[in-house]
């Protein structure tokens, strides 16, 4: 090819990319008009309590908005307070369509007062729902003394579809204000930052017009969380490449005069390991495919369709702009033709040889560390409640937290019970003959089921009550038990069972992915063995802090898998990176020790600052309001500086060095070369 032809091809690409950002502009507008935090988009897809929220919807009204107007008083509620009480509540019931005329009830003290009210008015539209509880906010409010606050399932959608809704423009700037200072810190350059932060942030557009395709031609899910993950993925996982890609491209520049020549170089010699890792991740995250759980299943083709973004961008267009910007893009510290870089022994250098001495001894005593900071596991809260979800306690929140008090032996949200209208009588007899049935009354009836609302004589989400939704289901065969409660016990056991199909699944795609990539099985079992390490030593962390230290009140059931997934995707990230390189020195010859050392010399800045860049983005979700984006976020986070400066550095390095060739068995590489003439045998290392 000519040399014109190839100074064409980078404006080929850029003009290509424009294109495509063109048409994508206008499906990546619509994400938002397909974003939904409903709370079947949140459940297990087969489980009871769906199916009644299911079948909820499609009642006469639709979607039934709970809430529960609680009037409190410390030392007892006046007369007056129980005058305005009633005022209020009158006046919410001539502005909106209630089911039923609400009734109060007082607590035994006579400190609070507490009204439940329903409405099939906003249906499933959620701005009609959020309309209609800010509306009894406005309303409902105490002066002096008198506290009123608003509680039940239609509050508590309502305070979380607004955290939801406020990850989107919070999350995407925080996460490029951290990406850009750590670029900046790394590069040392007043414009090659700027460069892959813009590229990545054209792929974050292009994923979510990929996104907005996926939910119309396939149904995908699509929620606050998983969109939110996918940009953490984008500029996360982007970032990484583009680390990589650059590193290697300075590399090429000494050695090439052109700086195309230096880029099809560099693409040669990294764009495997790139393509390798990429692959990886988006195959560990399409297994999320298999998971029962709604929110999980469709977080899977978003994070992959976010990562196959990021790579199509980061070997396309960031290729493309850096030939395009010429050397002066690395000013002021520009490699020049020929130069040699200079020679410091620099932080890897010295691990590795502290590594390469005692290998054994530092393999077992990292060993020993993962396996002690596992045992934090056993520390962790217990399942997170629904009105425990929030980092700030919302008036929600507030107000099941009062009625707690208030009403000790008493559920204050409803178990809802869906059961076939024919059966409605005998269904509601045998509910409140149930043990720990405190009342049972029917609701509405439509396309043959009807609601009964079951109220449990214990605290919401407790053992006691949790004994009651289950008895439920034995007592009515044929019916659906949902509500809150219910919804909390099918989170827990279909998270039990999406861990047993979902992680063996992930473990052999990995596997299979790393065994065609290095040509070993070797190397492959050791480098997924250390991410399952890297994985359980993260939880265990989390158990160590998340009660002790940070006061949650409990762990979100998805935490594990989801922790899982991503660190033994991403972690696998970094020891493709490492031993891709190594296995690229032993083909040239190098003994193993002088690979495994070279390997980490080379490449052990780029981890490192790849890792440093995925941590700070995953950290970005710990300062999110909800609690299980927190805990997701410091797992991982966690994990990959785990990763990244024990793991890699020095256990993956010392395995190695202690397995010597035989970390590439059965590949070739395993057999030591034969002693060509005048050559003196080796002994092996």
């Amino acid at each position: 090819m000519g040399a014109g032809k190839r100074k064409s091809i980078p404006w080929v690409v850029l003009a290509l990319w424009v294109g495509v950002l063109a048409l994508a502009s206008p499906f990546a507008a619509q994400l938002g008009d397909v974003q939904h935090d409903r709370v079947t988009d949140y459940l297990p897809a087969s489980a009871d309590s769906t199916k009644a929220a299911e079948l909820q919807e499609r009642l006469p009204g639709g979607e039934s908005t709970e809430l529960v107007l609680v009037y409190h008083r410390d030392g007892g509620l006046t007369a007056a307070d129980r005058t305005t009480a009633h005022a209020q509540v009158a006046r919410v019931a001539g502005a909106h369509a209630l089911t039923g005329t609400p009734r109060g009830i007082p607590s035994a003290d006579g400190a609070t007062l507490m009204y439940p009210l329903a409405t099939d008015e906003p249906g499933a539209d959620e701005e009609k729902r959020d309309a209609f509880v800010d509306d009894v906010r406005r309303v409902a409010h105490g002066e002096g003394a008198l506290t009123v606050q608003v509680g039940g399932t239609g509050a508590l959608a309502t305070d979380a579809g607004e955290v939801y809704q406020s990850l989107g423009g919070p999350l995407l700037y925080t996460t490029v204000g951290v990406v850009a200072l750590l670029l900046i810190l790394i590069y040392r350059s007043p414009v090659l930052w700027l460069v892959p932060l813009v590229v990545a942030g054209v792929a974050d557009f292009l994923s979510m017009a990929v996104a907005y395709g996926l939910h119309q031609a396939f149904g995908t899910s699509v929620s606050g969380q998983s969109s939110g993950i996918m940009t953490v993925l984008v500029f996360g996982a982007g970032t990484d490449y583009a680390l990589l890609l650059v590193s290697r491209y300075r590399e090429e520049l000494r050695r090439f005069e052109r700086p195309h020549d230096a880029m099809l170089a560099a693409l040669r010699g990294c764009g495997p390991a790139v393509l390798a890792s990429s692959g990886t991740v988006a195959a560990g995250l399409l297994c999320l495919l298999a998971a029962d759980l709604n929110s999980s299943r469709g977080m899977g083709p978003l994070g992959a369709a976010g990562v196959l973004c990021a790579l199509a961008a980061m070997l396309t267009l960031l290729p493309a702009v850096l030939v395009l910007l010429g050397r002066r893009v690395f000013w002021p510290l520009v490699p020049a033709h020929g130069s040699t870089p200079a020679d410091r022994r620099s932080l890897f250098a010295a691990m590795g040889a502290s590594a390469g001495r005692r290998p054994r001894t530092v393999l077992a005593a990292g060993a020993v560390l993962l396996g002690a900071l596992a045992l934090g596991t056993l520390n962790l809260p217990g399942a997170l409640r629904q009105q425990d979800a929030f980092v700030d306690r919302p008036d929600s929140v507030a107000a099941m937290a009062t009625l707690a008090e208030a009403f000790p032996r008493q559920s204050a949200q409803p178990i809802d019970v869906l059961t076939p209208a024919g059966r409605a009588d005998a269904a509601l007899a045998a509910a409140r003959d149930t043990d720990g049935v405190a009342d049972a009354r029917t609701g509405r009836t439509g396309g043959g089921w009807t609601e009964i609302a079951v109220t449990a004589a214990a605290p919401p989400q407790s053992a006691a009550e949790t004994a009651t939704v289950r008895a439920l289901r034995e007592r009515l065969p044929g019916s659906y038990v949902g509500g809150p409660s219910a919804q909390q016990l099918d989170l827990a056991d279909t998270d039990a069972r999406d861990r047993l199909v979902v992680v063996p699944i992930v473990l052999v795609s990995v596997l299979l992915i790393l065994v065609a990539l290095l040509r070993s099985l070797v190397a492959p079992l050791m480098l997924v063995a250390a991410v399952v390490a890297v994985w359980g030593a993260a939880l265990g962390l989390g158990g160590l802090v998340f009660g002790p230290v940070f006061g949650f009140g409990g762990t979100d059931p998805g935490l594990g898998l989801l922790s899982f997934v991503f660190l033994v995707a991403l972690g696998v990230d970094y020891g493709i990176f490492l031993m891709h390189r190594m296995r690229e020195e032993s083909l040239r010859g190098a003994e193993p020790v002088a690979a495994a050392l070279t390997a980490l010399r080379t490449t052990g800045g780029v981890i490192a600052s790849a890792g440093l860049v995925l941590a700070a983005t995953f950290a970005v979700l710990t300062n999110m309001g909800l609690l299980q984006l927190v805990e997701l976020g410091f797992v991982i986070a966690v994990g990959v500086l785990l990763d990244t400066f024990l793991v890699r550095t020095y256990l993956v390095t010392s395995a190695s060095v202690a397995l010597g060739r035989r970390v590439w068995w059965p590949g070739p590489l395993a057999r030591a070369p034969e002693p060509g003439p005048g050559d003196r045998v080796r002994q092996p290392v």
